[in-house]
C-alpha cells in the first residue's frame, strides 16, 4: 500500500480516521506501518535528565516546575563525564539513541560549552544524540548542530486551541520557531505532544494536524500518555481511555507514515496487551529503561520479555564512521566556574 506523504490534513479529516471502527483503524495503520518500516522492530532510545526541577515554566503535567510542590529534590546541571558513564550504561543495555533532557525555558549561552561536550561524547560512543533544552534560537540551533546533535525534542504538547489551559509561559509559536530553527540548521525534529491532558477528541486531532503539516514531518513523533503527578494542577485529571489512545497512534501512523512514531510517557502503567496494539497500530519506537527524566518507565528486562513474546527485534542502527570522528571531552568538568554553576538557582 503506497500512501502519499500529504501536509495539508484538516480536522475533519483526521475525525473521520478517529471515528473508524478501531479494528479498521488499525489495519489501515498497520497496512500503512508496513509499507514503510519492517514491521517488527522498534527503535528502542534512553532517556536521561541532565538537569532537573526547579524549571520556570508553568506546564501543568510537570513535576518539574517550580511552581507545584511535587516533592521533586532540585538536582544541578549533570557533569559531562557522569553524563557519558549513563549513555554507555545505555548502549550496553541495548540504546541505539541516547536523550538527554535538562529542565529549562531555554538554555543560556554559559550551558552550551558542556552541552557541546556530552553531544560529541555520544556521538563518539555510537549512538544517535538528542536533547530537549526548552526553546532554542537559530543561532543555539546550529551550535548544537555543529557539535553533531542529531535530534532535537520539543513536543507541541496539545492543539493551538487548548494549550493555553495547560501553558502560559510560552506561547504556541514560540514551540514552532523553536521546531523550524531546528530545522534550519539541519537536525532532525522530534516533536509529538501528550494525551489525556482533559483535551477535547478535537484537541487531539487539532495536535497531528499541526505535527503532520509541518513541511516536514517530524522524524521522530512521540505519543505521551499524562502520567498524573500529586502535586500538579492535573493530578486529577480524568484517565484516557486506553482505546481512545491506541486510535490516537493510529492516527499518526496513518497521517505520518515515514515518522517513527515513539510509545512515550505513560506505558509504564499499560499491561503487555496494550502495547502490543500500540505496536500494532504503528508505534515503533520506544524509550528504554527504568525513568523517563522524573516519571516511571517499565524495566528494562520487563521491554525484552514483553518483544521476544511478540517477535518484535530492537532496530540497529550504525554511525557513519565519518561522524564518530569527534574530540572527546578533555576531561572533567567538576567545579562551579562562570560556565558551570548551580542551574537549579536560576529561575529564568
Amino acid at each position: 500500500m503506497t500512501v502519499a506523504v500529504r501536509h495539508d490534513w484538516t480536522v475533519a479529516e483526521v475525525n473521520a480516521l478517529f471515528a473508524l471502527p478501531f479494528m479498521d483503524l488499525v489495519f489501515q495503520a498497520q497496512t500503512v506501518h508496513r509499507a514503510n518500516f519492517d514491521p517488527n522492530q522498534v527503535q528502542v532510545s534512553t532517556l536521561l535528565s541532565i538537569k532537573t526541577g526547579a524549571c520556570p515554566e508553568d506546564c501543568k503535567y510537570c513535576p518539574q516546575s517550580a511552581r507545584y510542590d511535587t516533592g521533586l529534590e532540585k538536582e544541578r546541571l549533570l557533569e559531562v563525564e557522569k553524563v557519558l558513564e549513563e549513555a554507555k550504561k545505555a548502549k550496553a543495555a541495548g540504546s541505539t539513541r541516547f536523550c538527554m533532557g535538562a529542565a529549562w525555558k531555554n538554555p543560556k549561552d554559559r550551558d552550551l560549552p558542556y552541552i557541546e561536550e556530552m553531544v560529541k561524547g555520544v556521538k563518539a560512543l555510537g549512538l544517535e544524540s538528542c536533547m530537549t533544552l526548552g526553546m532554542l534560537d537559530q543561532s543555539q540551533a546550529e551550535r548544537l548542530a555543529k557539535a553533531g546533535l542529531d535530534y532535537y525534542n520539543h513536543n507541541l504538547d496539545t492543539s493551538p486551541e487548548y494549550y493555553d489551559q495547560i501553558i502560559t509561559t510560552r506561547t504556541y509559536q514560540d514551540r514552532l520557531d523553536t521546531l523550524d530553527h531546528v530545522r534550519n540548521s539541519g537536525m532532525k525534529v522530534c516533536s509529538g505532544g501528550i494525551v489525556g491532558l482533559g483535551e477535547s477528541a478535537n484537541d487531539r486531532s487539532g495536535l497531528l494536524v499541526q505535527l503532520a503539516n509541518m513541511p516536514k514531518h517530524p522524524e521522530s513523533v512521540p505519543i505521551n500518555k499524562l502520567v498524573k503527578v500529586k502535586g500538579t494542577p492535573l493530578e486529577n485529571v480524568d484517565d484516557l481511555d486506553e482505546f481512545e489512545f491506541i486510535r490516537t497512534i493510529a492516527v499518526a501512523r496513518i497521517m505520518m507514515p515515514q515518522s517513527h512514531v515513539r510509545l512515550s510517557a505513560g506505558r509504564e502503567k499499560m499491561n503487555e496487551q496494550t502495547q502490543a496494539l500500540c505496536f500494532m497500530a504503528g508505534a515503533n519506537s520506544i524509550f528504554y529503561g527504568c525513568k523517563l527524566l522524573t516519571t516511571p518507565n517499565p524495566e528494562e528486562n520487563s521491554d525484552m520479555q514483553l518483544f521476544k513474546k511478540l517477535g518484535i527485534n530492537r532496530e540497529e542502527r550504525h554511525q557513519d564512521p565519518t561522524e564518530l570522528e569527534v574530540d572527546l571531552p578533555l576531561g572533567p568538568i567538576t567545579e562551579d566556574t562562570d560556565l558551570f554553576y548551580d542551574a537549579t538557582a536560576r529561575m529564568s
